[in-house]
């Protein structure tokens, strides 16, 4: 005697084991969603209390010192690598000096050529999150005036137990050459060599990066 096995037996099973496993979906999916939020931290750099300030010697004695003060991006934390990368971008029109004149000679085409370039840009490698406490080096990727040269800046150990940016700024300094981003003039008086000194104070962004 043969027993026969209707459709609609068999259709149930594959419905159940469909549904079970589009619920597992759903769920890993909600998992990874969840993981991916809980990854990444962002931090966008708090303009009114973030500045880079830039010193040039006139015949390698007297130091020209100037700040920008309008420092704007944002720091994306890696929970999972451990690991921070900066986003900063200067704009080179703002500029305070002693002397106003000062001002609008390195605004102008001699120097950081604001009218054509108006954004200085810092793009990090990433960073493991121990170096903003014990201090140490940070390698990115700058743009001034058109030009992207890789360089190195000096992350300085802060004097409080949590730098974040937010309580207590991240401080960095480090130099250029003006020779290498197309600043050539007044070689006989000028030095070649700029110093920068970074100071960037953060504030809390929504989990997609927007402000």
């Amino acid at each position: 005697m043969t027993t026969s096995t209707s459709p609609t037996s068999t259709a149930r099973p594959r419905r159940v084991a469909a549904a079970r496993a589009g619920l597992i979906g759903l769920l890993l999916g909600l998992c990874s969603a969840a993981g991916a939020a809980e990854r990444f931290q962002y931090l966008a750099l708090d303009t009114a209390r973030s500045h880079v300030d830039f010193e040039v010697k006139v015949l390698w004695l007297v130091g020209v010192h100037g700040r920008f003060g309008s420092v704007h991006g944002m720091i994306t934390i890696d929970h999972f690598r451990n690991a921070a990368t900066v986003e900063a971008q200067i704009d080179a029109g703002v500029v305070a000096m002693r002397n106003r004149s000062h001002e609008e000679w390195v605004k102008s085409a001699e120097f950081f050529d604001a009218t054509h370039y108006p954004q200085i840009v810092f793009v990090s490698d990433a960073i493991p999150l121990q170096r903003l406490q014990l201090g140490g080096d940070i390698d990115g990727m700058l743009t001034l005036r058109g030009v992207n040269k890789r360089v190195r800046f000096e992350l300085v150990k802060p004097d409080c137990p949590a730098a974040s940016g937010d309580n207590c700024p991240v401080e960095a300094e480090g130099s250029i050459r003006r020779s290498d981003f197309g600043m050539s003039s007044r070689r006989g008086t000028l030095s070649d060599k700029v110093e920068l000194n970074f100071s960037i104070a953060t504030t809390p962004m929504a989990e997609d990066g927007r402000p």
